[in-house]
């Protein structure tokens, strides 16, 4: 394609097409020329960051808006950062269709109100829509506020209306969710990690002491082996993959992908091994059956770093699929015997020859067992010649200058025991010695822009910021709180930071409340809402559907979509008298009311729900941060104003903050205490800036701070440097203690653009800030021997030098801890120790099992046919009756993205659009054989739940498994489409999936469940 100079400014000018023939890759070297002199005449360049995956890709937006006179602040053109140290100019097709978001045709302009029983929207104005919202959301919360339960404890709750919050909005939006919600006494408040990567929290601070990421992105480059499992980084993460790709070229790393399907990972993988969809914790515990087997054991750190020696309780047991304590009436555990064996001081005993039956080294290797090759590939389905090619490679890393990176996302944690299956992958590492070093870890690939930063923030019904739990109704008093939640030091010298939770706790409370928090009031402990039960997105569910939530506030998040069983979803919207959706696009929950024939198949006259839509503003038009899976917080910068009316989000919460506080000082009403009471310190409270919101976030001193020797450490009003200055007597602010250091009296280290990488090993800590204390690899003091010397002289991150530790990284250990001291590396675990027994933290057991999906193809469990699923997961009663069997529903089902489009939100975009029109699935040639179905075809997909209709992709990338001697068919259903968008009209995957989630988390089993195929 060729074009003059006036041509291409034409094009342009128009918008979509200019980045459309630029990302396709026509003329690129003249169209770059071009691009770049039109941006010298007149162009403004901003630096942001794409707004989908967590890769967290630096992006550079052209607009026109450069300050000169009757110039608008356009965004005609989008592209790749080349100084971003993980993206490094690159965008992958998801970001390469941004412009085609930013101006899509799906963008909303000015707020819109549907009546009960509409079949329309009607434009109404800002003034009018705060309004209606503020009066529903009042009159809601004076009719059913509790200040008092039964027992006449204090909890201050609010449960009827629930608020779900954006995984892609900024850090600074969030903590105004968060003050929001919990203000008002909202304990329905929930965010996307519900949905997809809460089973990570669950199982990696149990494990290593914190639920993130281990390593980074660009760390990945350092690894010998790599294994992805539970992912699909090449489709999903396809600029993070780039760091696999450059470990295969600069290391001669071996990729290893285990996978349902031969997925785009698997294409340029050195092996490649089939899986049954949820049968990974198998597959992982035949793994560490091996690796004990063949002594392939890094023994000087499993010996020094993990909870190998230490002595489990007597009354610990496991038999026949249950582990001790389990109550067969309440269908729960009591995990009291999931402990170690105490002495006289109250230290946890150890063995350092590993005899003791009762070490976990003994109860590990007599755990795992029963998973030999031949047990995984019953279950599995994987033919043992591949198991055991994976064993071998992955066997290779226990040299300790050998590092293996397992990556993970969504395959792993959208399964009843997705915890347990990270837990296993966790068991390895340590095993293998890669906690804590380059190349090594556990990397959990998040999958929205800001869901990392969503979670830290505490945005979960029973979460505060920064990790801790948010109080319960048994804990009648601060004193109980902080005893209950403060562990107390399971080795002599540990540093167990946990301890410092008061300093925490207090601090977030006088962000959160001001000079109102007291020590007379015990710092407002009481306006805190207590929980009874979880209130995560399932139950929300059943609370609509039993009339005991009236209202919604949906911000940035498409529930029909996301949460499990459309079906049930839409019951439940049409249930409640109001909701309020804040977003820049068009979504199928807000229209959840419109009759779209078979694809949402609704009576718009019965439905009584009354529904806002509320126009929000995109990344492209917003100031703030977003945590990338690496937990960098990389600050962003807005390249235009929001199209139309559209507000940012925080001046949506920031109006109705008001006008709600004004109602209840003018009228008075349920408790306003904790409203009223509530810290909002911002210049114009209708309109916080993200500025000043990050700067609270961060913290800063109330009073002039003294050391212990009586030095000045920061006067009054100061920016706090670090969470180590954070007190428990109500001298420091910090809304959230983790990201302590981000914004500083130097500044905004968050916005740190110095990607030097002198070492070669990707240690770029000048570019954002990393929490916590802008530590790069978490637990780095194990990357070096209980001497302090480099495991692996090549690869040193940080070395004791005879006073203090240092290095590449910030040392995640108290710099001055001498080796000699025998301070163990996992600071935030109480003993100070990897958990290969994680104690009594998970609610289905100290060691990984394998239970079957709660819809099993085989019917039984080989392993323990009594106990076939786990014994512990919550089954709503319409949930079960909607379960099927593998007699009306014989093939196993997996939902998955794919690299064009993200979640429900490029359908909107054109160019992602055009590139994956239509709605597809996948199935294996076999199985196409037997229904006489031919690529293309129109077929029909159904479960217990409903029904979807989709074109045939007959492909040899799925192939059927032998599983307990049954063949056993995997059908792969992308879950992007739906009603609304650029792309024709589709059904939502998540008509098909059941409502049954994680134990620990309660996110839904999306990648495991029944169905069966029709050629329609």
């Amino acid at each position: 394609m060729k074009t003059n100079r006036r041509g291409f400014f034409k094009i342009c000018a128009g918008g979509m097409a200019g980045t459309t023939l630029a990302a396709l890759g026509f003329a690129p070297g003249y169209a770059l020329a071009e691009t770049r002199s039109y941006k010298l005449i007149k162009a403004k360049e901003t630096r942001n960051n794409c707004t989908y995956c967590a890769v967290g890709c630096g992006v550079l937006l052209y607009s026109m808006g450069d300050g000169a006179k009757n110039a608008s602040d356009t965004i005609f053109h989008v592209e790749g950062d080349p100084d971003h140290p993980v993206s490094r100019g690159s965008l992958c097709p998801k970001g390469a269709g941004l412009l085609d978001y930013i101006h899509s045709k799906n963008r909303l302009h000015y707020p819109q109100y549907r009546a009960p029983g509409s079949d329309k929207w009607q434009r109404i104005s800002w003034d009018e829509a705060i309004e209606r919202i503020a009066r529903l959301m009042k009159a809601d919360r004076d009719a059913n506020f509790q200040h008092k339960n039964q027992q006449g404890t204090i909890v201050n709750r609010w449960t009827t209306t629930g608020m779900l919050c954006s995984s892609a909005a900024s850090n600074e939006t969030g903590l105004l969710d968060y003050k929001f919600s919990r203000s008002l006494g909202m304990l329905a408040v929930d965010n996307q990690a519900r949905l997809c990567h809460g089973p990570t929290v669950a199982a990696l601070a149990p494990s290593f002491g914190r639920g993130a990421m281990t390593n980074n992105w660009v760390d990945i480059k350092n690894a010998d082996v790599i294994i992805i499992m539970g992912g699909n980084a090449a489709e999903a993460h396809p600029v993070g993959f780039k760091w696999v790709i450059e470990a295969k070229k600069q290391r001669n790393a071996r990729l290893i992908v285990v996978d349902p399907r031969f997925n785009r990972s698997a294409a340029v993988a050195d092996h490649y091994a089939p899986i049954r969809p949820g049968s990974d914790a198998a597959f992982l515990l035949g793994v560490v059956r091996y690796l004990i087997e063949k002594d392939a054991i890094q023994h000087a750190y499993v010996k020094a770093y993990t909870n190998a020696a230490l002595i489990i309780n007597e009354k610990y047991d496991f038999h026949e699929g249950l582990f001790s304590g389990f109550d067969h009436t309440t269908g729960a555990y009591d995990t009291a015997s999931w402990q170690y064996e105490f002495d006289e001081q109250g230290y946890a005993r150890r063995d350092e020859t590993l005899a003791h039956p009762r070490c976990v080294w003994n109860l590990l290797k007599q755990h795992v067992a029963r998973y030999t090759p031949e047990c995984v590939e019953n279950i599995c389905g994987t033919p043992q010649s591949d198991f055991l090619t994976v064993c071998e490679m992955l066997a290779t890393t226990s040299a300790q200058n050998k590092t293996t990176s397992f990556l993970y996302a969504l395959g792993w944690t959208h399964h009843t025991i997705g915890g347990q299956i990270i837990r296993g992958a966790a068991i390895i590492q340590l095993l293998l010695g890669n906690i804590g070093m380059p190349g090594g870890g556990i990397n959990a690939l998040r999958g929205h822009s800001n869901v990392q930063g969503y979670t830290d923030l505490g945005l979960l019904s029973q979460s505060l910021p920064g990790y801790m739990p948010l109080p319960s109704e048994k804990q009648t008093s601060l004193a109980s709180y902080l005893k209950a939640v403060t562990p107390t030091t399971l080795r002599a010298g540990e540093v167990n930071y946990w301890q410092n939770t008061p300093k925490f706790f207090i601090s977030l409370m006088k962000s959160l409340y001001g000079d109102n928090a007291t020590v007379d009031n015990h710092w407002g402990y009481d306006w805190l809402p207590k929980w009874d039960k979880s209130y995560d997105v399932t139950t929300q569910a059943e609370l609509m559907l039993d009339g005991k939530m009236n209202g919604y506030i949906v911000q940035g998040f498409n529930p029909l979509a996301a949460f499990p069983d459309k079906n049930k979803a839409s019951r439940a919207f049409s249930s409640l008298k109001y909701m309020v959706v804040i977003d820049p696009l068009a979504t199928e929950s807000a229209c959840f009311w419109q009759n779209e024939g078979e694809f949402n198949d609704v009576n718009s006259a019965e439905i009584q729900t009354e529904v806002f839509r509320l126009p929000s503003s995109c990344f492209a038009e917003e100031n703030g941060s977003i945590a990338n899976s690496s937990r960098w917080l990389q600050w962003h910068q807005a390249a235009a104003n929001p199209p139309g009316e559209a507000l940012h989000d925080s001046k949506i919460l920031g109006r109705l903050f008001v006008r709600l506080r004004q109602l209840y000082q003018q009228e008075g009403g349920a408790t306003p205490e904790p409203l009223l009471n509530t810290h909002w310190p911002y210049l114009d409270p209708a309109d916080p800036l993200p500025e000043e919101v990050a700067r609270e976030s961060n913290g800063y001193a109330l009073q002039d701070l003294h050391d212990e020797q009586g030095n000045l450490v920061l006067k009054k009003g100061q920016q706090l440097s670090s969470f180590a200055q954070l007190r428990d007597d109500g001298s420091t602010a910090s809304f959230c203690w983790i990201y302590a250091g981000s914004w500083t009296e130097q500044g905004n280290q968050m916005a740190l653009r110095d990607n030097a990488d002198p070492s070669g090993l990707g240690a770029v800590s000048g570019w954002a800030w990393a929490w916590p204390a802008n530590r790069r690899i978490l637990y780095n003091r194990a990357s070096a021997d209980p001497q302090g010397k480099a495991w692996d002289p090549q690869r040193k991150l940080i070395e004791w030098n005879g006073s203090a530790w240092q290095g590449l990284d910030v040392p995640d250990f108290p710099v001055n801890s001498a080796p000699e001291q025998q301070v163990s590396p996992f600071i935030m675990l109480p003993d100070g120790v990897g958990h290969l027994f994680s104690l009594n933290k998970m609610v289905d057991g100290p060691f990984p099992e394998h239970y079957e999906p709660m819809e099993s193809p085989i019917g039984t469990n080989p392993l323990h046919p009594a106990v076939v699923s786990s014994p512990v997961v919550r089954v709503f009663a319409r949930d079960k009756k909607a379960l099927g069997s593998a007699r009306e529903f014989p093939y196993v089902a997996t939902t998955y993205s794919i690299t064009e489009l993200f979640r429900h939100w490029t359908k909107h975009a054109l160019l992602n659009a055009i590139a994956q029109p239509e709605q597809f699935v996948e199935i294996s040639e076999q199985l196409a054989q037997a229904k006489t179905i031919q690529a293309g075809d129109m077929i029909k997909v159904s479960s217990g739940r409903g029904y979807i209709k989709a074109r045939a992709v007959v492909t040899a990338r799925l192939q059927p498994l032998t599983i307990n001697g049954k063949q056993v068919e995997t059908i792969g259903i992308p879950c992007h489409w739906g009603f609304k968008g650029a792309t024709h009209k589709g059904f939502l995957a998540n008509t098909l999936t059941h409502s049954i989630g994680e134990a620990n988390s309660q996110t839904p089993e999306y990648k495991a469940f029944l169905v069966n195929v029709e050629k329609v």
